[in-house]
């Protein structure tokens, strides 16, 4: 059986479908009626009732996730081979504004707010695809293709905030509000995997994970410093870098290379390791801080075996 067509970078790529503002809205009210479902149990309602909001919430979510999925599915292009040179099958790139803002930055995280509380939503519905789509993996091996593309389509989207807003501050160009695939100067894809393991998905997001998880919280995590008031504040690694990064661009107009190609390979481990542990591929992700605005490929194996 041949594998789902997905999303390739390129020029030629078509101009994406629009979301389905239907499926947007079944999506939304799915998340409201669950998180009804959760007021219910917790003020003590009837039970009844909170479990049928729950039942139906959950419903809704899957029911809009899969129909905006399917509308990425209609406007993708033929497969990339994912471990062609070696690449990793989830792909994070991003190109440099050439010339930035100096202040922008001061005012980016306001701007992104209609984002976050998009992503907000999507987060949950994220969440809840997730674990269908696990039972369906358990089962049938295959994750569906319609939820595949919406799971990307989330993650692509965070990401270009993300770089927008408070990952990288790489691009003064607003983010557009979709999950396909753009000429954004952003951009995150993932292969569709043509067959996945039955039994990894028990064990793949809280074991098999757990290294690079690791690693990514301490990338990513708080690193704490002691206040005045004997409480605690910190910033994490890739925090401090982007806030470094804004300060030397707020006085010399220059966003340092080095500094750019750094936070492009944490971010870029970070999703690899987000691909993992939400089961959409049981390619292992490698132990590598690959820098730099494209995703580079793996180094030739005649290469690491004459190293060692």
């Amino acid at each position: 059986m041949s594998s789902t067509p997905i999303d390739t970078f390129g020029p030629s790529s078509p101009p994406p479908e629009k979301m389905s503002a239907p499926y947007m809205l079944v999506l939304v009210t799915g998340v409201l009626l669950g998180a009804g479902s959760l007021a219910v149990f917790a003020n003590s309602g009837p039970v009844f009732v909170g479990l049928a909001l729950l039942a139906t919430g959950l419903a809704l979510i899957i029911l809009g996730a899969a129909g905006l999925g399917r509308g990425l599915l209609s406007s993708s292009h033929p497969a990339h081979n994912g471990n062609a040179g070696g690449t990793y099958p989830a792909r994070l790139e991003g190109q440099l504004d050439a010339n930035l803002s100096r202040w922008m930055w001061l005012v980016k995280w306001v701007l992104a707010i209609p984002h976050y509380i998009v992503l907000a939503i999507l987060g949950i519905a994220f969440v809840v695809v997730t674990v269908a789509a696990g039972v369906m993996i358990l089962i049938t091996g295959r994750y569906p293709a319609s939820l595949f593309q919406f799971t990307v389509g989330v993650m692509r989207w965070n990401w270009r905030v993300a770089f927008y807003a408070n990952g990288v501050l790489g691009t003064d160009v607003y983010p557009p509000f979709t999950l396909a695939h753009t000429d954004y100067p952003a951009t995150f894809e993932v292969d569709y995997p043509e067959k996945l393991s039955h039994w990894k998905v028990l064990v793949k997001s809280w074991l098999l994970a757990l290294p690079h998880v690791l690693i990514v919280g301490v990338l990513t995590g708080s690193v704490w410093a002691s206040s005045n008031d004997g409480g605690t504040n910190g910033m994490s690694v890739l925090g401090l870098l982007v806030f470094i990064t804004a300060v030397i661009l707020l006085f010399t107009g220059v966003y340092r290379l080095g500094l750019f190609n750094l936070i492009m390979g944490i971010n870029r481990w970070v999703y690899r390791t987000i691909t993992y542990t939400a089961l959409m591929r049981d390619d292992y992700p490698p132990f590598r801080l690959d820098q730099g605005p494209l995703d580079p490929p793996a180094p030739p194996a005649r290469a690491l075996s004459g190293a060692i």
